[in-house]
């Protein structure tokens, strides 16, 4: 831990939104690192002070601040990267060793036009950094080395699970993991609404529905079972299982994943 802080430096991570907030909680609370090693740059005065009182980092109004620090995150959204790219490329005080982005849809090569000469590392994260179980996809521009990566990839591994895959793939990651807890959080409201249909109370149902969504998780993580084999031993032959998957398929529920995922990969690449 301590030689991995070492590498990584005075951390600056710019925007301290949902995501950064994620990412300053997994470092802090989850990672167990030395909040002096972490600064962040956010210009709501409000926003700051929580961010201070809660995590005891010092926080800042602007990137252009920050001296000095040997890595960078990135943690604001693709629709305004490149005014904040343009501004800390222009801060003779800025100049990480490495710039990481968690922007979707935003390139390494468009990253390395405001950073020529530094290390880029492109993250995908998701929500589930905040409690230390995130997904995280990690990829390197053309002209950094892979160590860069796998530097990356344990760092945001100490916030829950990360690995190392080609640029290519990136919109299909973002699509299926960075997006994915709003799907998850989806299907449990519907199924805690189709339960007071049934005729449950609402705090029960919504009790049942998230803590099947948490049970199942762990069981996959926990035990040598695919999705498949998982689904498969749930369901008795014309049981209630198979009269609801029946009925999941009859509705198109198959497509309806596909063309859910294929829409955000899109957008992501849209978002380039």
């Amino acid at each position: 831990m301590e030689d991995l802080q070492g590498k990584l430096g005075t951390i600056a991570i710019i925007g301290g939104g949902k995501m950064g907030e994620a990412i300053i909680a997994g470092l802090v609370n989850g990672a167990l690192f030395d909040p002096a090693t972490v600064v962040v740059a956010e210009p709501g005065e409000e926003r700051r002070q929580y961010l201070s009182d809660n995590y005891g980092i010092r926080c800042v109004a602007a990137g252009a601040e920050i001296d000095h620090p040997l890595t960078a995150i990135l943690a604001v959204k693709p629709q305004v990267f490149r005014d904040v790219a343009a501004a800390l490329a222009a801060a003779p005080n800025f100049d990480p060793v490495r710039i990481i982005s968690i922007a979707a849809g935003i390139s390494t090569a468009t990253i390395r036009g405001f950073f020529p000469e530094k290390n880029v590392i492109r993250v995908m994260p998701n929500v589930a950094l905040m409690v230390s179980a995130g997904m995280c996809v990690v990829c390197t521009a053309e002209n950094t080395a892979r160590s860069e990566g796998e530097l990356v990839v344990d760092l945001f591994s100490l916030m829950g699970e990360a690995t190392l895959i080609e640029e290519s793939q990136i919109n299909a990651a973002t699509a299926l993991s960075g997006s994915g807890p709003a799907y998850f959080a989806l299907l449990v409201e519907r199924l805690a609404a189709a339960g007071v249909a049934q005729g449950l109370d609402a705090e029960t149902a919504a009790l049942l529905a998230k803590q099947t969504l948490i049970g199942t998780a762990r069981y996959l993580d926990l035990t040598s079972f695919t999705a498949t084999e998982l689904r498969e031993a749930v369901t008795s032959p014309n049981g209630t299982t198979q009269a609801a998957l029946e009925s999941m398929a009859a509705s198109g529920f198959n497509q309806l994943v596909d063309d859910l995922v294929a829409a955000a990969c899109r957008r992501a690449e849209e978002l380039a």
